[in-house]
């Protein structure tokens, strides 16, 4: 599994991790939603399933569930803030195509 963190979102996910000390680590992956088909979610996680898959990455425990997992590999997750906005985004090579709001994806 290949899953990639830049710089920023490592920062970040730092942050919550510090503020949740009883998160086991963060779970990345998918969910049924939106026009195009997926929405990504990244949240804390507070255990490790039979059917998840775990990845250390720079020091970050990031579990993925096994069916988001071919849909998320190769995924680069970065954290951008532009204005008064900040958000977690990602750069997924498995991802054909966008909604117009940019919530949502679809996958081949």
């Amino acid at each position: 599994m290949s899953i990639s963190i830049t710089p920023p979102a490592r920062e970040r996910i730092r942050q919550f991790l510090a503020q949740t000390p009883d998160a086991v680590g963060v779970r990345f992956g998918v969910k049924r939603t939106g026009c195009s088909g997926f929405a990504y979610v990244v949240d804390l996680a507070e255990d490790a399933r039979p059917d998840d898959q775990t990845l250390e990455v720079d020091g970050i425990r990031l579990i993925v569930d096994a069916r988001s997992l071919p849909m998320v590999e190769g995924t680069v997750i970065d954290f951008r803030r532009q204005g008064l906005n900040a958000a977690f985004v990602f750069h997924n090579p498995n991802a054909t195509g966008e909604c117009g709001c940019g919530e949502s994806f679809t996958v081949g």
